[in-house]
């Protein structure tokens, strides 16, 4: 007997409403990054994209534990000498809220063209409206435990 690896092709693709309000940050990240990779799936295969959509609303109001929301620091730099930008995040939530969402699960794929394949399927809202009604997403929850969802 041969295993077999499923394809792209063959898997059929579900779409996931998660609502972010009152998650932990990280915690919610670890948990959209598996089902964007496949890995709640039986068809889980390493090297092909087998995970599905998942849609994010409420993004402005997921919380963090500690004193990151002062002391976490989101760093840019433009590649110019002295272009070295610094924004805490709570000026970063208050800017751009869907943006913490997207830069936490972003480290927890890998960066490979495979996964910027199954980032692509991540779609962040800040407010609880979305425009993907047409798609018939599945609401889930995840449980958050001190030991992980």
């Amino acid at each position: 007997m041969d295993t077999h690896f499923f394809t792209e092709k063959e898997v059929e693709r579900k779409w996931y409403l998660v609502d972010a309000s009152g998650q932990i940050l990280g915690r919610l990240a670890n948990n959209i990054a598996s089902i964007l990779i496949g890995k709640n799936k039986p068809e889980y295969t390493p090297n092909s994209d087998v995970g599905d959509f998942v849609v994010v609303i409420n993004a402005d109001k997921v919380s963090v534990s500690g004193n990151k929301e002062k002391d976490f620091i989101y760093y840019s730099h433009s590649g110019y000498t002295g272009n070295l930008k610094k924004t805490p995040l709570f000026r970063m939530r208050a800017k751009k809220p869907e943006f913490l969402i997207r830069k936490a699960v972003w480290g927890m794929i890998k960066h490979s063209p495979l996964g910027k394949k199954r980032y692509k399927k991540l779609k962040v809202y800040a407010r609880s409206h979305h425009p993907h009604e047409a798609q018939m997403p599945i609401p889930i929850e995840f449980n958050q435990n001190k030991r992980g969802g």
